[in-house]
């Protein structure tokens, strides 16, 4: 069983984001950077089945020289190699980065390395564009199954389950199958000390992916405004209590 994993390089999730003067990106100096949790899951969910399986786990992200920290994070995990499509500058459109990767799985298999299952998150952290998996199996025609929270593989058939309102929706797809994934399918395992040491002598390689201009246009982005809170003091002591009453009468909390 031979699985890719996608990620990419985010912001910690529950940092203060800035924009920069041009409100064309987020100011990332004073930021610190993980993957999406979207995205630990599909690593994890990767390794648990290669721990069953057997097989390969390859990480793959597009981004800076300073991913490589991302992507060795996933091999203390226990993915076993992983590729860094090195890039200078601001993120890429969707429509580039499905390209590039989609290159990549090409190139891999040009060399004998043939992906029975490549997941990406749900969405990424940042930008939450849900595109890139849809846009990659649509490249590749492969079948997509999105929004995943349960996988079961038998005999190269895979069954994903998705939640909905109402229960489940369940899918059996024919590998090789895109799949993208939601926080909730497992607990994350952490890295291990050992882990930690061994990724800096698993296989890291580095390419620059062809660089093409896309058709979509960044405009601007808009941070939205800080959601404002509000405190009514009541009263102190007894002289509250008229007050109380009036209030939850208000809510119609009494009769």
């Amino acid at each position: 069983m031979n699985i890719l994993v996608c990620v990419k390089r985010v912001p910690d999730t529950g940092a203060k984001l800035r924009l920069t003067e041009d409100e064309r990106a987020v100011d990332t100096r004073r930021l610190g950077f993980t993957i999406s949790p979207h995205e630990e899951c599909a690593v994890e969910e990767a390794v648990q089945i290669i721990e069953r399986e057997g097989g390969e786990g390859v990480v793959l992200t597009l981004g800076p020289a300073e991913a490589e920290e991302q992507l060795r994070d996933s091999l203390a995990r226990g993915m076993d190699r992983a590729i860094l499509l090195e890039i200078d500058g601001e993120d890429w459109d969707p429509q580039r980065t499905a390209e590039a990767i989609v290159e990549s799985v090409r190139r891999e298999a040009a060399s004998g390395h043939q992906y029975d299952l490549i997941i990406f998150g749900n969405e990424s952290a940042d930008s939450g564009g849900y595109q890139i998996g849809v846009r990659v199996a649509h490249a590749l025609d492969l079948p997509c199954v999105t929004g995943v929270k349960g996988i079961d593989i038998r005999g190269g058939v895979l069954q994903a389950r998705r939640e909905i309102a109402a229960g489940w929706e369940v899918y059996e797809v024919q590998m090789p199958v895109v799949l993208t994934t939601k926080e909730g399918l497992n607990l994350p395992r952490y890295p291990s000390l050992r882990g930690t040491m061994g990724a800096k002598k698993k296989p890291f390689s580095r390419s620059s992916p062809s660089h093409s201009e896309g058709d979509l246009r960044l405009q601007r982005v808009l941070h939205p405004a800080d959601q404002g809170k509000e405190v009514e003091i009541l009263g102190e002591g007894p002289a509250a209590a008229p007050r109380v009453v009036e209030l939850l009468e208000k809510l119609g909390l009494l009769e």
